[in-house]
């Protein structure tokens, strides 16, 4: 029972993280004015640095004693996001705000490989416990 929920809980870190990289983002975009999407966007980022902390956490917990890499890769993942969410978010806001395209591009960039790296990991945890 505790390995399904495990299975269950990072399935939906995993689609949570491809829903909102791969659809909401790119749907604010195309429906929105860049200047209403932009902030829009700002503002819902810490709630997904929190879904994705929660997650992972959680997920680490009830795959301790299952498999101990699959609790390292979410752990890993829950520790990467809270510094996203701390530094990395900040510091391109801060980018922005100052219109710093060069710098803004660079860290986006940083933000979107951490995301991809956090779904590649919750991916490789799926298949781990469900093997």
């Amino acid at each position: 029972m505790l390995s399904q929920a495990a299975v269950l809980l990072t399935a939906l870190l995993f689609g949570g993280m491809v829903l909102y990289s791969f659809g909401f983002a790119s749907f604010l975009f195309s429906a929105l004015p860049a200047e209403a999407a932009g902030p829009l966007l700002r503002r819902a980022f810490p709630h997904f640095y929190a879904f994705v902390i929660g997650c992972a956490l959680s997920g680490a917990a009830l795959t301790a004693n299952l498999d101990g890499t699959s609790a390292l890769i979410l752990g890993f993942i829950a520790f990467t996001a809270l510094l996203a969410r701390q530094v990395l978010m900040l510091a391109i806001n801060a980018a922005s705000d100052v219109g710093n395209r060069r710098r803004f591009g660079v860290l986006h960039t940083g933000s979107v490989l951490v995301t991809l790296a956090h779904i590649v990991g919750s991916s490789a945890v799926i298949l781990r416990l469900s093997a």
